[in-house]
C-alpha cells in the first residue's frame, strides 16, 4: 500500500509549501499530492482554496493575483512561525523538487482548465523526463478530459466524492489509471475496491489519518491512502512487517 503525503507532510509543515513536500520525502512517502490553480496572469501555484486566505497572510481569489503577488505572500507564519517566509510554490519550483527527490507526484488541477492551460502543468513535466512518476487528476471531467487531450502519454485519475452513474464507461472515456474515492464512500460502499481493480484501474483513498482507517483501506486492498501524516502511516505499515 503506497503513501501519499496529502499536500505534503501536512501535518507538520504548512500545507503545499515546499517546507510540506520536503517533510513528506524525508518521512518515507512514495508519492506527494498537491493542488494547483491558475493567477490572474495566467501563471501556475500550488495552493488549495480558491482564496488565498486560510493560508497565507493576504485575503481574495487566487485568480485575481498575479504571479508575482501571490509570492509576495507568506504561506507559513500561520501554521507557526518557525515557517515563516515559506512562499505559495510556482510550477517551476515542482518541477526542480521533483528532479532533486525521488518521489512520485499525484497532482490535482482545481476546477476547470482547458487544454492550453492544462499544458502549463503537462509540459514541463514531459519536458523534464518526470512523465513516469506522475498521475494528474480532477475532480472536473473536463479537466481530466483536457489532460487526455493535451497529454495523452501521461497517467490520468478521477477523484470522487459520490459514485456517479456510468462510472464504467466515464472512466473508458477519460482513459483513466485510478479512481480516487473519498475515505467516507469506502465506507458505505465496501466492494467500490473490488469493482474498481475489475474495471483495471488502481484505488488511492483521500484522506485518511487513523490506524483504524489506514487498516479498513487495506482489509479493502487499496492501491494506495492519501494522508495529512505519511510519517506517521509510513511507521505504522514498517511497525506491522514481520
Amino acid at each position: 500500500m503506497r503513501v501519499v503525503g496529502h499536500r505534503g507532510n501536512s501535518a507538520v509543515a504548512p500545507q503545499n509549501t515546499l517546507a510540506a513536500f520536503e517533510a513528506a520525502w524525508r518521512a518515507g512517502a512514495d508519492c506527494v499530492e498537491m493542488d494547483v490553480q491558475l493567477t490572474a496572469d495566467g501563471r501556475v501555484v500550488v495552493i488549495h482554496d480558491d482564496t488565498v486566505d486560510a493560508t497565507t497572510d493576504g485575503t481574495g481569489a487566487v485568480s485575481s493575483y498575479t504571479l508575482a503577488e501571490i509570492r509576495s505572500l507568506d504561506a507559513g507564519a500561520w501554521f507557526s512561525p518557525a515557517y515563516a517566509g515559506q512562499r505559495v510554490p510556482t510550477f517551476d519550483e515542482v518541477v526542480a523538487f521533483l528532479r532533486r527527490r525521488d518521489i512520485d507526484l499525484l497532482l490535482e488541477l482545481k476546477d476547470a482548465w482547458s487544454a492550453d492551460d492544462v499544458a502549463l502543468c503537462t509540459e514541463p513535466l514531459l519536458a523534464a523526463g518526470l512523465g513516469p512518476r506522475v498521475v494528474v487528476q480532477s475532480f472536473e471531467v473536463s479537466t481530466v478530459a483536457a489532460l487526455r487531450d493535451a497529454a495523452p502519454q501521461l497517467r490520468r485519475g478521477l477523484l470522487l466524492e459520490a459514485v456517479p452513474a456510468g462510472l464504467d464507461d466515464l472512466a473508458d472515456e477519460l482513459g483513466v489509471v485510478t479512481v480516487n474515492p473519498d475515505g467516507a464512500l469506502l465506507l458505505a460502499d465496501p466492494a467500490f475496491v473490488a469493482r474498481r481493480h475489475a474495471a483495471g484501474h488502481e484505488v488511492a483513498v483521500w484522506t485518511l489519518d487513523e490506524p483504524w482507517e489506514w487498516q479498513t483501506a487495506e482489509r479493502q486492498g487499496v492501491d494506495a491512502v492519501i494522508t495529512d501524516c505519511p510519517d506517521r502511516l509510513r511507521g505504522w505499515l514498517v511497525g506491522r512487517e514481520p
